[in-house]
């Protein structure tokens, strides 16, 4: 009986085909300045015909020979051998094919997008798959994700399930992207596309921006340039493991690949349930890496992409490198006094805090016990939101709610509460002692919602959270999910923390909170709607910092980015010494906050900080929410890195010296983004305590000039640095 249900299946899938109205034939999804241009007609999947700017017509593509006609999603059982399937579902009789064609198309208008939903059913099996495009009508963005449902008589195995597939004409088309480590996040790496296969991906299951991250700019022009040539930003909106894949072919096409990574990742999907894949964010500019850059930006802070949006962050103190774990009253009081003594805004008392029976005195044991240590703190949290409001600043508090250690009262309570694999011992990560709690599990998500939700109502007037992950998953394995369904634990893990930081949200709008994760490891547009910055690294060094706070510009926008200056010697970086003026130049680049102990700073540190402080707040507006323009890359080796900022009628400028040697020529500066027809004066900021602004201050010039001839920055000394305001 099994072939004629079959049969009969498959003759209801093509009566809906036959069904088809109007739309069928060539569809242009459109932003301000690109466009995407399928096809969808009866009997035949999803096809891509063509991708980029606005100026080419479907009759010029095609009588040029440059339309493309490949599928938009390929399924494995139909795609052509030399190509990759972007779908692959085991149905529940074992058949690994799929056959999809198109049977509706349907779109949506709303306010800021139109979403265009294309439905595909195979033509056998009763499986569906919904592919999406949200086109924006103020930026050049267009995401696209798919919904696979199914009503097969058992549970089907979704073994790949991309977000999207993109085709490029085979060409000089480079690659740039994000790699690096704990401390030395967001390295930029370029590579020009060869034949065969490039692969980026990210396997840590809790956090994925740590080695690999998981956004992407293609340059079609040859190597990638900040200024010019047409450029394509791709974002996956996705917070847990992922595989970029891109295929060169033939010698005539790049297929581009996202999504998640299957890897240990088969998802088990039940009959009429449905699996929504992340979504995959194109952005297209022909203005090079800044102006892809900049759409990401405005689509981030505009769309709703970003918590904060067009709003800026506060200069703030975190006590994390000031006094690590050793926390007490005098002291967090202490150094209260001294940020507000500065101008600052906020105080963030950072780990070590909490713990009853474990109190946290070293990073091995307490997390999952959120209550107040009163060794440390013998007048509680109450005390300390009022000494920071009769010091007129704002307080916060560090926490780390996804995890525990084994010594704890939380894991004493509820082993069950953590991915593990049974029968085999808990691999253990910071301390020896933490581990991740499975958040695929409803009562945990429920506990994790409860650490923010009891400290807001036992403490409103706590302003900032700073949320922690300082784990990998490194126990494949969970005591909720059924034993048929362990594979969902990566995919599921990370759709129980979504879920549980909607629920924060929803209750808390209000509340500022940075996602840290061992630094750098979640700056990812999957959790950017859900925080309001990224705490950037954990590596503070201020040379460093050029470097990782430049790649991290590629994608996030200022006002997502936290920096602070640091104490020297540094640590981090083998105890090198950089002057104040150098870290706070760096760190006003982004939203300026300090991390170190006050009390130890000396008087030519304090009084430059108390300048910076003040400039910042001026400077700030432009900074966190304008127009971002890379003019110099650290990564030339040019021994100068350069960048501005533009708003309307001001522009902030910051130039730093990254290398210093005798006879030295630095580059000319042309800048970028001005009006050419408008006067700039400069003003410089920040000045260098004890000295006189630089000769360009207070001079005039014209836009066209400043970005056609340009200026000689002067930076004679080693870790020579200038911020100026034009107006």
């Amino acid at each position: 009986m099994r072939p004629m249900k079959r049969i009969m299946t498959g003759a209801l899938m093509l009566l809906s085909a036959l069904n088809l109205q109007a739309w069928q034939g060539d569809v242009t999804i459109n932003t301000p300045n690109s466009q995407l241009l399928l096809t969808a007609t009866e009997g035949s999947d999803l096809r891509q015909l063509y991708y980029g700017d606005k100026s080419a017509t479907m009759q010029e593509l095609r009588d040029a020979g440059s339309a493309f006609n490949f599928e938009v999603m390929p399924a494995f059982g139909s795609v052509d051998p030399v190509h990759l399937p972007a779908l692959q579902v085991q149905h529940w009789d074992g058949d690994q094919n799929l056959e999809l064609t198109v049977t509706d198309y349907q779109t949506q208008d709303e306010p800021r997008a139109c979403v265009h939903v294309f439905t595909m059913q195979d033509k056998l099996l009763p499986v569906t798959v919904k592919v999406f495009y949200k086109a924006y009508k103020r930026v050049d963005v267009i995401e696209t994700w798919t919904e696979i449902s199914h009503q097969e008589k058992k549970a089907v195995t979704l073994k790949r399930f991309d977000s999207g597939h993109l085709t490029l004409r085979q060409g000089d088309v480079w690659v740039t992207h994000l790699h690096g480590n704990w401390a030395a996040e967001a390295d930029i790496a370029q590579e020009p596309l060869a034949l065969g296969m490039k692969t980026i991906r990210n396997s840590d299951g809790a956090r994925n921006s740590h080695l690999d991250a998981p956004e992407l700019m293609l340059s079609l022009d040859g190597r990638p340039q900040e200024l010019t040539g047409r450029t394509i930003g791709l974002a996956l909106c996705w917070s847990g493991n992922f595989e970029l894949r891109m295929n060169t072919v033939s010698h005539r096409e790049h297929h581009v690949y996202a999504g998640i990574d299957p890897t240990a990742s088969e998802y088990i999907l039940e009959p009429k349930e449905v699996f929504a894949t992340p979504h995959l964010a194109m952005a297209w500019s022909a203005e090079g890496m800044s102006g892809v850059s900049r759409v990401f930006h405005d689509w981030a802070r505009k769309e709703g992409m970003f918590h904060r949006g067009m709003q800026v962050g506060d200069i703030l103190l975190n006590s994390w490198e000031g006094i690590y774990l050793d926390i007490t009253e005098e002291k967090i009081i202490r150094m209260m006094d001294d940020i507000a003594a500065f101008g600052g805004e906020l105080f963030v008392m950072d780990d070590g805090w909490f713990g009853d029976k474990y109190p946290r005195k070293e990073d091995n044991s307490s997390l999952g016990d959120w209550v107040v240590d009163k060794q440390k703190l013998p007048n509680g949290i109450k005390a300390l939101t009022e000494a920071a409001r009769q010091r007129k600043i704002k307080f916060g508090i560090w926490i780390e709610p996804e995890m525990t250690n084994t010594v704890s009262e939380l894991f004493n309570q509820h082993p069950d509460w953590v991915l593990q694999r049974p029968g085999r011992d808990l691999r253990k990560g910071r301390g020896g002692t933490q581990v991740v709690l499975d958040m695929t599990n409803p009562r945990v998500q429920d506990f994790v919602f409860s650490v923010v939700d009891n400290l807001m109502t036992e403490y409103p007037e706590i302003s900032y959270i700073k949320w922690d992950a300082n784990a990998p998953i490194a126990n494949y394995g969970s005591t909720y999910l059924p034993k048929a369904k362990q594979s969902n634990i990566y995919i599921d893990y990370h759709l129980g923390l979504i879920k549980t930081l909607k629920r924060i949200r929803e209750k808390y709008p209000d509340l500022v909170v940075q996602d840290c994760a061992s630094g750098g490891g979640r700056a990812n547009y999957g959790l950017l709607p859900y925080f309001d910055e990224f705490w950037v690294s954990d590596n503070t060094d201020a040379l460093q910092r050029v470097y990782i706070q430049y790649g991290t510009s590629l994608f996030f926008p200022a006002n997502a980015m936290a920096c602070h200056i640091n104490h020297v010697p540094y640590w981090n970086t083998g105890g090198r010494v950089i002057p104040v003026k150098f870290r706070c130049d760096v760190a006003m680049s982004g939203r300026l906050g300090i991390e170190l102990q006050p009390r130890q700073m000396t008087d030519e540190e304090r009084q430059q900080c108390t300048t910076c402080f003040a400039d910042y707040k001026q400077l700030r507006p432009i900074v966190q929410t304008g127009n971002l323009y890379r003019l110099l890359s650290p990564y030339d080796r040019k021994g100068v890195s350069a960048l501005i900022y533009t708003g309307d009628a001001e522009a902030v400028l910051f130039v730093y010296k990254t290398d210093n040697y005798y006879d030295q020529p630095l580059p000319r500066l042309r800048l970028a983004g001005l009006d050419p027809a408008k006067r700039y004066t400069f003003t410089e900021k920040n000045v260098r305590v004890g000295q006189q602004p630089c000769q360009l201050n207070g001079k005039s010039f014209t836009g066209r000039f400043l970005m056609d001839v340009g200026i000689e920055v002067p930076l004679r000394e080693d870790y020579a640095s200038r911020v100026f305001l034009l107006k």
